[in-house]
């Protein structure tokens, strides 16, 4: 008897060029942190405690936050670059 198995890879291929990452902030002091909301239940409430920490404790001069239409899909362009172009830093997450 013989019998065959069928393996799928589950990994998805990347569909963005790889780009260069920056370097790592010396200090969180001053600077200005983006956080992406994957658009799961309760991440908009770690980011607002988060934003506060970061702000109260670490100096952080701002936090700007732009949420994903759904936690499958990545960000659109438009609201990357405009996280690029305002932002030292950004954290993306997850919640539930």
């Amino acid at each position: 008897m013989s019998s065959s198995s069928l393996v799928y890879d589950p990994v998805a291929p990347c569909l963005t060029a790889p780009r260069e990452s920056r370097q790592t902030l010396d200090s969180m002091a001053g600077k200005t942190i983006g956080f992406i909301d994957n658009s799961k239940p309760n991440f908009s409430l770690l980011v607002d405690d988060l934003a506060e920490i970061l702000i109260e404790k670490h100096g952080v001069k701002s936090v700007i936050k732009r949420r994903k239409p759904s936690a499958s899909r990545g960000a659109p362009e438009a609201v990357m670059n405009d996280l690029v172009a305002q932002v030292d830093a950004v954290v993306t997450g997850s919640g539930d």
